[in-house]
């Protein structure tokens, strides 16, 4: 029960952390590598998907500080877990972020319910022009598109984001 909640927990921290680095990592000093996913490009790769390597070293490293005998120290148990907490995100993330949302994997339209939310938020997020600004930074969880499009006739006004047209 207890690697269980472990797992659960870090499987809610990693929204976090992919909240704050696509905030202040991709859309700050990382944009280089985050732009072409914000911009028509060839090729079925983008150089964004080298972020994917970052979430893969986090959950190999938990997972190397939970196995037995780690250069010659004792297992940290809650390390397998949270590296299958991390795990996990990556595989809902790759599933509905480029699967659900970006369709790189298959082809299907949310008619409704959570995931039509999450899609329209993420095409919210996608609705600024160049690194500042926007809404949505987060990944599996989505804030109601009616709030987002507030916000960015709010930044929009203001002068901080470059927001397309129709909304």
């Amino acid at each position: 029960m207890l690697a269980a909640l472990i797992t659960l927990a870090a499987f809610l921290a990693m929204e976090g952390v992919a909240w704050s680095s696509h905030k202040y990592v991709m859309h700050g000093f990382g944009w280089g590598w985050h732009r072409d996913h914000h911009e028509p490009h060839e090729g079925f790769l983008e150089r964004n998907d080298l972020y994917a390597l970052f979430g893969a070293a986090i959950s190999i490293t938990f997972f190397a500080l939970g196995s037995p005998m780690v250069r010659g120290h004792a297992a940290w148990w809650p390390g397998t877990w949270i590296g299958l907490g991390v795990l996990l995100y990556g595989i809902v993330y790759t599933l509905i972020h480029d699967g659900l949302v970006h369709q790189r994997w298959f082809r299907h339209v949310p008619r409704g319910g959570y995931a039509r939310r999450l899609v329209q938020a993420h095409k919210l997020h996608h609705a600024t022009i160049g690194k500042q600004g926007g809404v949505s930074f987060g990944f599996v969880f989505a804030r109601d598109p009616h709030v987002l499009k507030r916000e960015l006739k709010r930044q929009r006004e203001a002068g901080i984001a470059i927001v397309r047209e129709k909304l």
